[in-house]
């Protein structure tokens, strides 16, 4: 059986993005920005992304993975959920997860912040 993907390999694709960097807004917490907006929230067993423009649409994935995403606490009415690594969301599905979450701020940002 292939290695999952762990926190470190996601940290490491998070940043690779065009753009990225780490911050830690929260004392112990890390996150990944492009310009000044987050799009991953690192988390020792879990990802936060943006998994939807708004609720509805991020309650799909809910839907599909149960026991391994969950609406992210204070801002998961805006389409953020928690995804589990090491469970039924497959790898690939993560890092697709990842992809949207960073197109989707980059989209949102000033065309000067966005990376070329």
């Amino acid at each position: 059986m292939p290695e999952r993907l762990t926190e470190n390999d996601l940290r490491e694709y998070c940043l690779a993005k065009a753009g990225a960097w780490p911050d830690e807004p929260w004392d112990g917490d890390t996150v990944a920005k492009v310009g000044d907006k987050i799009f991953a929230f690192l988390g020792a067993s879990g990802v936060g992304l943006k998994c939807g423009a708004n609720r509805d649409e991020a309650d799909e994935l809910v839907a599909a993975y149960p026991d391994d995403v969950r609406k992210m606490a204070y801002i998961g009415r805006a389409g953020w959920n928690t995804v589990q690594l090491g469970g039924a969301v497959p790898d690939d599905e993560i890092l697709e997860l990842v992809d949207t979450s960073y197109d989707t701020v980059v989209s949102k940002l000033p065309r000067r912040l966005r990376p070329t």
